[in-house]
């Protein structure tokens, strides 16, 4: 069913106010499924007329001397597609128009009238106000058909002046032209300006008009579609481009052949095209200078380029040269003072024993031994730095850690400080090396001491941290969970440009004599080695805090264990052999000896070449030491791998000042190869000896 306007259901009006005829009316089209709506006055009905109302049913007799004229006037403005029904239900012997001047009157008022005379039968009744119904609906469907058309005449108006198109349509018989505004503004013209068929040729350029006549004949001839591009002349004198394009039909009211089109100003693309086909013609001339522009550029770039990077290397040799000459002096000043200890200790050993006096000889070997000592440690300290030195990472409880440096750290920094630690209760395990992690936090606290001259707080704290994506990106480091490890200190702090540099190696604010400035740089390459991060907050007056964000490690951390006196070194089984392999002839000697001393027999190679032709012969190899760093082209892993070919069973122990990513590789040491780092004590080195050949 058709909707009313506005969606409405449409409805039927009924008007008899006397007797029960409106009540059986309105029974009657609600049984037929009509919707329906009673009036009892003649203003209410008027206002009740309208779109919606699908038909009206009223008496003779509510009209007879009633003022119709409200809906004379209705019925009169009433738009195109609508014709209201109306159905007037007459007394017995009254008829209708033909016999019946009061229905004729009522005829020529209404319009589209539909007489009844009563008594009908109701199936009769209903007949008729179907018949109403259906011929409102396809007022309705004409209405919609209307209203469809004039939107599809808006949007292609729309269209047309989107795309700046204007209309035209041409009688060929008459030669009577019409056009829009759009279409003459493409001539130069006003919109209400005269534009016929002699302006249109007086409009057109004189060279191209034979051609346009010669296209218009040629479409209305052979009956196919009309396209031309031509010059037009505006009245200013101006020249312009037109595109025509148009259809030959025939008027059905005429017969007339007509054509039908639209034209486009082609002005700017016209242009457009002459200057592109301008650049074609001096295409190779321009292509010629541009070449020779770019290749000067070039050549001014590459001798730019040549220029940089001769300033960038003479910057890089004057930071390198500035940073020997604070390494060596660094190192000289430090090294100076150690071998003093250990010559001097050497020196006054003996002496004693020429003089014969060994009482005193255990204090000076212990001297030697504690400058040894250090020396190794200032190793340490430089190998960490460059993130060389070999690690022995555990799994490690930092709690358990702390705790048991506690008192070391408390006797360190002296009594005008207190220390307090802080941790939390589940905190994670992270995979570590202790002992250079003691180290590190050692190296924290001593720092922290030196800054709190007149005394006050150091804090060591212990946390679980998670970091995002976005902390991550900031600090250079992998998104995940870690272990920090935490040393504040409430002492003087540092300035940001002091902050800046406090890992840069050699760079200390003490004085000279008291510091290497290695000691954070020590823990920042000790930290990055290990898969972690180091962050430091500071400021003058207010103290420092330096943040080590450790990696969590999955599995717990085994039982802390007390460290345990080496056991003598068990002695060689008969005839047990240890190829000793070493460019430096006294660390090759030494090892000799605590070979011969404990039963081996030891072989002597000063290279890996040597080494190498004793592993070709017969001679029996229980063991390989070797050092890793080797002169002759063939270092220790090379001389291994090259023993193991010709030996597979052949055990090889490293001993080595740091660990060679060339030699050692990430993925770890082969079965029977395990590494032992300088400086070592000589009842170590037994005992990895024993261990290796026992396995």
């Amino acid at each position: 069913m058709t909707a009313a306007p506005g969606g409405q259901e449409p409805q039927a009006l009924i008007f008899m106010p006397h007797g029960r005829d409106a009540i059986i009316g309105e029974m009657l089209l609600r049984e037929a499924g009509i919707a329906c709506a009673v009036h009892d006055s003649l203003p209410g009905l008027e206002a009740a007329l309208g779109d919606r109302a699908c038909f009206v049913v009223l008496t003779e007799e509510a009209l007879r001397g009633a003022d119709l004229r409200g809906i004379v006037a209705w019925i009169a403005a009433q738009p195109a597609w609508s014709d209201l029904p109306f159905i007037v239900l007459t007394r017995g012997g009254g008829g209708g128009p033909e016999r019946n001047p009061d229905a004729a009157q009522l005829s020529e008022l209404l319009g589209n009238v539909t007489f009844l005379e009563r008594p009908f039968h109701p199936t009769t009744f209903v007949s008729v106000a179907r018949s109403a119904l259906k011929g409102r609906h396809r007022q309705y469907e004409a209405r919609t058909r209307i209203e469809e058309l004039h939107e599809s005449e808006d949007r292609l108006r729309t269209a047309l002046l989107a795309g700046r198109l204007g209309t035209w349509e041409y009688d060929v018989e008459t030669r009577a032209l019409t056009t829009s505004s759009t279409c003459r503004a493409i001539f130069g013209l006003p919109p209400n300006a005269p534009f016929g068929y002699a302006e249109l040729v007086q409009a057109i350029h004189p060279q191209d008009l034979e051609r346009v006549q010669a296209s218009v004949r040629h479409c209305v001839s052979n009956g196919i579609d009309y396209a031309v591009e031509y010059r037009t002349l505006w009245p200013d004198g101006s020249i312009h481009w037109a595109e025509i394009r148009a259809r030959l039909v025939r008027d059905r009211t005429s017969g007339n052949r007509r054509l039908v089109g639209v034209s486009l100003d082609i002005t700017d693309r016209k242009r457009a095209e002459d200057w592109l086909r301008q650049m074609n013609e001096t295409l190779e001339e321009r292509v010629a200078v541009r070449t020779a522009e770019l290749r000067q550029a070039h050549d001014a770039m590459l001798a730019e380029a040549t220029q940089r990077r001769q300033a960038e290397e003479q910057l890089r040799q004057s930071q390198k040269m500035e940073a020997v000459g604070q390494l060596t002096g660094g190192l000289a000043h430090d090294f100076n003072n150690l071998l003093a200890g250990i010559s001097g200790s050497l020196e006054l050993l003996r002496q004693r024993l020429e003089q014969g006096r060994t009482a005193e000889l255990d204090r000076f070997v212990g001297a030697a031994q504690t400058a040894a000592t250090r020396a190794a440690a200032l190793t340490h300290r430089l190998l960490a730095f460059s993130r060389r030195q070999t690690l022995d990472p555990k799994p490690t409880a930092l709690d358990n850690l702390t705790s048991g440096l506690e008192e070391l750290i408390t006797r360190t920094v002296g009594p005008s400080i207190s220390v307090w630690l802080t941790g939390e209760p589940e905190l994670w395990t992270t995979l570590i090396d202790p002992n250079q992690l003691e180290n590190a936090l050692l190296n924290l606290c001593i720092n922290a001491r030196d800054a709190m001259p007149d005394g006050g707080r150091l804090l060591i704290e212990t946390t679980n941290i998670r970091i995002d994506a976005d902390a991550a990106r900031e600090g250079d480091v992998p998104a995940g969970d870690y272990v920090a490890l935490c040393v504040s200190d409430t002492g003087i702090g540092m300035t940001p440009e002091i902050m800046e540099r406090a890992f840069d190696p050699f760079f200390t604010t003490k004085p000279i004599g008291q510091g290497t400035g290695l000691g954070l740089s020590m823990i920042y390459g000790f930290v990055r080695q290990s898969g972690g991060h180091v962050r430091m907050q500071s400021e003058p007056g207010r103290g420092t805090s330096v943040r080590l964000y450790l990696p969590r490690h999955t599995a717990g951390a085994p039982a802390a264990e007390a460290p345990a006196a080496f056991p003598p070194a068990p002695r060689a089984e008969p005839g047990e052999t240890v190829l000793v392999v070493d460019d430096e002839a006294t660390v090759r000697m030494l090892v000799v000896e605590v070979l011969q001393d404990l039963g081996y027999e030891a072989i002597e190679a000063p290279d890996g070449h040597a080494g190498l032709e004793i592993l070709r012969s017969s001679a029996r190899v229980d063991l390989l030491v070797s050092d890793v760093g080797l002169p002759g082209g063939m270092n220790g892993r090379q001389l291994a791998d090259a023993g193991r070919a010709l030996r597979p069973r052949l055990k090889v122990l490293f001993i080595t000042g740091y660990a060679e990513n060339a030699v050692i590789g990430d993925g770890g040491l082969p079965h029977a190869m395990a590494v032992l780092t300088k400086p070592f004590s000589l009842e170590a080195l037994a005992l990895r000896i024993r261990g290796m050949i026992a396995a």
